[in-house]
């Protein structure tokens, strides 16, 4: 692989691990890809995590569980009692409460050192930007077509790696973008599809198979 295709390390690691840290990741220290070094990368790295539903709740339980120092939550929905059986941060209790609230505290209960910021919003183009840029990584585990291509658009402009995950009964896809060292989502499928029906929820779990197409076309960044 050329230096071109890869873009390298996204953080400088850390100065040092604690005891604790030592006794607790011992398992990835083995790791001949992970180490020291990279242990003390991922205390040191953020993430932006889109949605704490069927995708962002295990994303975020392993990043929690993994080490990485700092991960933002962003999703405007509560927990129902039909999200339990796949939305595994969540738990009866958290019934009715927001997602990002519960997630930040199953997330803590993980990793007590670990910062966590619970954002009960949507990802929109008033505060994409700047939440892209704040963080070393985005994952994008939201449901539907516009806030995929929203943060494909704030990825390029702000050259924040993007990671995306889709699923559909039993098959799944993941992607990762990485602007300036391959293509992104508007260039395998330049225009927003057009929305259609979702199955119902007990035919289905669905990420991404319906949505309107509102989301606006950012500049492309050259």
């Amino acid at each position: 692989m050329s230096a071109v295709d890869n873009p390298g390390p996204l953080v400088e690691p850390l100065d040092s691990l604690s005891p604790r840290e030592f006794e607790r990741y011992a398992r990835h220290l083995s790791l001949p890809g992970i180490g020291v070094e990279g242990q003390r990368r991922l205390r040191a790295a953020s993430a932006l995590v889109i949605g704490a539903g069927g995708l962002g709740a295990p994303v975020l339980h392993y990043l929690a569980a993994a080490g990485i120092g700092t991960i933002t939550i962003i999703d405007d929905d509560v927990v129902e009692a039909s999200n339990l059986q796949r939305q595994v941060l969540h738990r009866g209790a958290d019934i009715g409460r927001a997602k990002v609230d519960s997630a930040r505290d199953a997330l803590l209960r993980l990793d007590p050192l670990l910062e966590v910021h619970a954002v009960a919003k949507r990802l929109s183009p008033a505060n994409v930007l700047e939440l892209f840029a704040s963080h070393d990584l985005v994952l994008d585990g939201a449901d539907n077509f516009a806030t995929r291509y929203l943060s494909n658009d704030a990825a390029e402009l702000t050259g924040t790696p993007l990671i995306w995950g889709t699923i559909f009964r039993f098959a799944g896809q993941v992607s990762t973008f990485v602007p300036g060292h391959g293509p992104m989502l508007r260039d395998l499928f330049p225009d927003i599809p057009r929305p259609i029906p979702c199955p119902t929820a007990p035919k289905a779990v669905s990420s991404g198979c319906c949505a309107e197409p509102s989301v606006r076309r950012w500049p492309r960044r050259r």
